[in-house]
């Protein structure tokens, strides 16, 4: 791929590599990026350059940075400037425009949040047709794109946090959607120690908790899956004062009952233990 935001910000062509090292111009290309073919205002990229405190000369240090990002274009793909420029990196009557998909010569996912959106949305298309073993390949591949956080190197501002955010709120749905999968396919013993990770890192996370304690429970470990729900309340009763939702207190009954419901396979979803994102 030239492009990548899913980890450290590349530019990478069969040429050479771009270099851009000053914070701020690297943060209008990791904007540009983020929106690739589409046109990102001139007060968006002020924005999340000078939060609301941009300079008398704002709009003057921007063409420059836009300039320096053009010149490490040219270099990275062998072009000239004027080339850059109209096929590259445009600029529109509002903003600027990184043309990814839409450059001349385009060839397949170039973008490396390109490749992860496509396939994160056939894999949601092979769940909705019931092929539990294509999804949870296509989440696996789609979760392989990262390399680390999105822009992990780069000195977000109040744009771009907001798009990291999201883009790791949807990296851990993905996660969850592939964990499903498996479990799904009765691969519970294979998952256990990333479930075991997950869990840990995301201690508030009900889904990944309920996924967590049902491939326990499947691995023949009822009192670790008990011992992980009284977890999950102890951190929800100190941190926010709340009880598990209805939703979990369903699966730890379930887990004592030992109800059939939890061994079913491929569709233990639709048992009605685990659907939804359960109300509180």
């Amino acid at each position: 791929m030239l492009f990548r935001v899913l980890g450290p910000l590349t530019v990478r062509s069969a040429v050479a590599t771009g270099e851009l090292t000053a914070p701020k111009p690297r943060k209008a290309l990791a904007l540009l990026l983020m929106h690739a073919d589409r046109v990102v205002p001139t007060d968006v990229l002020a924005t999340e350059l000078w939060d609301d405190e941009p300079p008398a000369s704002a709009q003057t240090t921007l063409q420059t940075y836009i300039l320096q990002i053009r010149r490490m274009l040219a270099r990275a793909f062998a072009l000239d400037s004027a080339a850059v420029a109209r096929d590259l990196l445009v600029t529109a009557s509002d903003g600027y425009r990184l043309c990814v998909r839409d450059r001349p010569g385009a060839c397949g996912d170039e973008l490396d949040l390109h490749a992860y959106e496509r396939l994160a949305a056939d894999g949601r298309l092979a769940t909705a047709c019931g092929d539990h073993a294509r999804a949870a390949h296509l989440f696996g591949q789609a979760l392989d794109v990262w390399r680390g956080a999105a822009l992990v190197d780069v000195r977000v501002g109040a744009v771009l946090r907001v798009e990291v955010r999201r883009l790791e709120e949807h990296r851990l749905s993905i996660w969850k959607q592939r964990i499903d999968a498996d479990l799904a396919l009765d691969r519970h013993h294979e998952i256990l120690g990333e479930l075991s990770s997950l869990a840990a890192r995301h201690p508030l996370h009900e889904d990944l908790q309920a996924q967590y304690m049902i491939a326990l429970y499947r691995a023949g470990r009822r009192t670790d899956a008990l011992a992980a729900f009284h977890q999950l309340r102890g951190v929800l009763l100190d941190d926010l004062g709340l009880e598990p939702s209805r939703r979990m207190q369903s699966i730890q009954h379930a887990i004592l009952t030992a109800d059939p419901a939890l061994d079913t396979s491929p569709a233990y979803a639709e048992a009605g233990v685990l659907a939804g994102a359960g109300a509180r």
